[in-house]
Parts: C-alpha cells; sequence; structure tokens
C-alpha cells in the first residue's frame, strides 16, 4: 500500500485537486442562483411601494376659500367630504355667516378632484343680493328680471328646487346634499343630475 502511495502520489494530489475545483465552481454555481433571486425580489418590492401611480391616483386637490381660518388649496384623499376640507383648512373664522353655512352646506357630501369650496363671511350674501346685482347681470347675461327668475341651487329649498322641469325629489335633495356649487356646470360634472336634464333647466337656474 505504501508503495502504492509513493507511485500515485501525484496522481492522488491531482485528483483532489481537481475535486476541490469541481466543488468550488458548484458552489459558485449556487450562489449566484440565490444572489440572483434575491435581487429580483427586491426590485419587485421597489414597483410595489407607495410611491407608485396607483397611490397617486387615491389623492383629490380641492380649494377652499374665504371665511376659514387657514384658505388654500389642499390635497385629501378620493372619497374625502366637505367636512374633511373644513378641518384640514382650520374650521371656519370668527366671521363667517354661521347660519347660513349650517342652511347650504352639507358637511357629508363628497368632494370631487379640482372642486371649490366659498364659505361666506358674515353679511357678505345680504350685501351681495343688494349690492352686487350689476356684476350677476354681467357674468350671467340676463337682465334684472331675468335674474329674480332665476333658482339658485345653492340656496333654494328641495321643494323649489322639485318645480324645475325634470327634477323629482330624488334630484332635488341630491342637488342639496351636493351644495355648494361654483357654477351650474357643476351638476353634471359632479354626477348630480345627467346631462339631459340639465339641458332642461340651465337656463333656469343659477349659482347666485
Amino acid at each position: 500500500m505504501e508503495e502504492f502511495l509513493n507511485r500515485n502520489s501525484k496522481l492522488i494530489i491531482f485528483s483532489l485537486l481537481g475535486l476541490i475545483l469541481i466543488g468550488l465552481g458548484v458552489l459558485s454555481y449556487k450562489i449566484d442562483i440565490f444572489s440572483s433571486g434575491d435581487t429580483v425580489e427586491v426590485l419587485n418590492s421597489t414597483n410595489a411601494g407607495p410611491e407608485s401611480p396607483q397611490d397617486e391616483q387615491g389623492n383629490i386637490v380641492v380649494e377652499i376659500s374665504g371665511a376659514v381660518e387657514k384658505p388654500g388649496v389642499y390635497k385629501l384623499k378620493n372619497g374625502s367630504r366637505i367636512d374633511d376640507l373644513l378641518i384640514s383648512a382650520g374650521g371656519i373664522s370668527s366671521d363667517a355667516d354661521r347660519l347660513w353655512v349650517e342652511k347650504n352646506i352639507n358637511r357629508a357630501a363628497k368632494l370631487i378632484d379640482g372642486q371649490k369650496l366659498y364659505i361666506y363671511h358674515l353679511g357678505e350674501v345680504s350685501a351681495k343680493n343688494t349690492g352686487s346685482i350689476k356684476l350677476d347681470q354681467e357674468v350671467l347675461g340676463v337682465s334684472n328680471q331675468n335674474l329674480s327668475n332665476l333658482v339658485n341651487i345653492n340656496t333654494a329649498s328641495q321643494s323649489e328646487l322639485e318645480k324645475l322641469v325634470g327634477i323629482g325629489p330624488v334630484y332635488a335633495q341630491k342637488i342639496v346634499e351636493g351644495r355648494i356649487y361654483s357654477n351650474t356646470e357643476e351638476l353634471v360634472k359632479r354626477q348630480i343630475i345627467p346631462q339631459k336634464t340639465f339641458q332642461k333647466i340651465q337656463n333656469e337656474i343659477s349659482v347666485y
């Protein structure tokens, strides 16, 4: 046996070295596979993170002005209510027309992207009705007589709204709950009433 080892010592050494190299190669190959798998997982995790476009679509941008503590433009979650916007703006200010707010602002109404909410100051509504009639005529393009006949969708009662063509109790209630409106076209944009119904009443309504 000793004689065999002496004769073949070089062959045995080379064989051992070969086995070691083969083992190292196999081990390196397995490490590469595992490392590659980890890299793929990390990339997938990053793409699904909070900065993805899908998350960005969950927000809306709205504006509030007038008699509030912090007027401005706010980014809120989709599905937010008017009450959420009022809270973000610090609430209504001390000089707000609180009676008008209670009658015309539905705090539970949902906001839509791009919507603007205006809160009147105390005395501003009466001043607008008596001292700004000329401005309203210019904006609406109607005479004084026609203006007085228009139904103000921001202040009209449900029964007054139901007198409009195509407006029944359901649509009238939705109009009241959706207040306040910056323009009459919001009735369609906010899906309060259908386009066909709006075309029937567009010349009979105003937001002033």
